[in-house]
């Protein structure tokens, strides 16, 4: 396993080592140890699998109470994945990386605690498995508006308005956003 990109502190792309033949590929896409070496040092305690067609946008979603940090993987498809810092005080504050993360490319993103998370599917369909350090807390569930304008994140929209939830649609701007429901910067 190897870092591939670190755009973010605390944000890392993950390649994984394949090893393929005719018969098809093996690949090693979690292990603590070597996680735990490049830094990445969690116990993950939920895998989530979703399934989401072409045009479907989720996010961006973090949790307060209850800090989720990720590992996404894309298992069908191809997504366009975004990790956006929302934590008050930190000096990358509203700042975001993005990636493309495919069943091809069997690249990975790890997303730490303390960031919004979303992705936008670009294939016909997507699946997506994710680990999570903290299992999830409807109560403590938040999240940014995906077309904040003041973040300018350059999602690859293939012409038609994005599919959104309602609460996706509902969520309110960075700025915007009450200070109590912004998790604090911790260096």
């Amino acid at each position: 396993m190897k870092v591939v990109k670190h755009d973010l502190p605390g944000v890392y792309v993950l390649e994984p080592q394949v090893f393929g033949d005719a018969r098809g590929f093996f690949l090693e896409f979690y292990n603590a140890r070597k996680f735990a070496e490049l830094g990445i040092d969690r116990r993950f305690v939920q895998d989530n699998h979703s399934r989401s067609a072409r045009g479907v946008l989720r996010g961006l979603h973090y949790q307060l109470g209850h800090p989720q940090a990720k590992v996404v993987r894309v298992i069908v498809g191809e997504i366009f994945d975004v990790a956006l810092d929302v934590r008050r005080g930190s000096p990358t504050f509203g700042q975001f990386t993005s990636h493309r993360l495919s069943a091809e490319n069997k690249h990975q993103m790890f997303i730490p605690e303390g960031f919004a998370h979303g992705f936008y599917v670009l294939s016909d369909v997507a699946e997506i498995t994710y680990k999570c350090s903290e299992s999830y807390a409807p109560a403590d569930e938040r999240g940014i508006v995906w077309d904040d304008p003041a973040l300018g994140i350059p999602w690859p929209l293939a012409g038609a308005a994005p599919l959104l939830s309602a609460r996706d649609q509902a969520f309110g701007t960075l700025r915007t956003r009450p200070a109590a429901d912004l998790p604090v910067y911790a260096p």
